[in-house]
């Protein structure tokens, strides 16, 4: 999920009737995993993976994708899809780490299933869902049936969507990702369909985040927003360790730079710094024709 940066973002709250009119770049990846791992089998003899057809392929992402769009057409909203690409080499560690996870839950899973615990078989379902390329090749499809532009970007969805915000041709980015301002999203919108639920016996409200003021308010460039990501830890970084991100906004806003941050703290640079700096600054993106959108 990347970085968080909840403690030094100014944040503003949003609905969905607030965006009617708006063109809303929203993270495809994202958005199936929470269908994948909500609507599924929690009967008393289920599996917990995803809903099924007769055939045994799961729907629960078609399902999803098909009531989230009409939901936000029948708002006045226009939604673009992002889809990720090809991971950047540099996220190959945290997508080995996430791998190793998803056999461990599996193994569970299956001997959870073979002992008939249920509810442990349930509990781990939730953390081997794989948003299959057959389960993306679907959504597209179902996507050109409802006449809804998608993308698929070279790279991290989040960031050729911030990319599109930038240039102009989507409205805000909705994600739950943090990381999109990082990638320079003028503006960030979360919990967007959770707005007005409960979770944890509190209600959620969608939250906007504008990129401009959130630099402004903590007295940062871009670029210093870049390296106290790093230093609090991002996907491509674990982070330094004992700082967090107000200790490391003291920090960055007091030494400039996180080379300079490291010297003072006695800490060692992170290795791949300058790579790391540019994937966030300047990503790649697939150029995308307005009139595709």
């Amino acid at each position: 999920m990347g970085c968080n940066l909840k403690d030094i973002a100014p944040a503003q709250q949003t609905s969905l009737k607030a965006l009617a009119g708006k063109r809303v770049g929203i993270d495809a990846f994202l958005t199936a995993f929470q269908f994948l791992t909500t609507m599924r089998d929690r009967s008393p003899q289920g599996d917990g993976m995803p809903l099924r057809d007769a055939n045994g392929n799961p729907v629960s992402h078609l399902m999803g994708f098909l009531h989230r769009t009409a939901t936000l057409l029948s708002m006045g909203i226009k939604p673009v899809y992002i889809f990720d690409g090809t991971s950047p080499e540099l996220k190959a560690e945290e997508m080995a780490a996430r791998r190793a996870r998803r056999e461990e839950a599996e193994a569970v899973h299956t001997e959870a299933l073979a002992a008939g615990d249920f509810a442990l078989a349930q509990k781990m379902a939730a953390r081997i869902m794989h948003y299959s390329p057959q389960m993306v090749e679907e959504t597209q499809r179902l996507l050109d049936l409802m006449g809804v532009p998608w993308v698929t970007a070279a790279a991290e969805g989040e960031a050729q969507a911030a990319v599109m915000a930038a240039k102009g041709q989507l409205d805000v980015v909705a994600t739950q990702d943090w990381d999109a301002l990082l990638y320079g999203s003028p503006v960030l919108v979360r919990n967007l369909m959770d707005d007005g639920t409960k979770r944890y016996g509190r209600v959620v409200h969608a939250q906007s985040i504008d990129l401009g003021e959130m630099l402004q308010t903590n007295g940062l460039s871009r670029e210093q927003l870049v390296d106290l990501a790093i230093m609090i830890g991002t996907d491509y970084h674990p982070g330094i360790k004992g700082i967090g991100p107000k200790t490391g906004l003291k920090l960055i806003k007091k030494h400039g730079t996180l080379e300079a941050v490291c010297e003072v703290k006695e800490k060692e640079i992170p290795e791949r710094l300058a790579d790391i700096r540019e994937i966030f600054l300047n990503h790649p993106a697939v150029d995308v024709a307005d009139a595709d959108l």
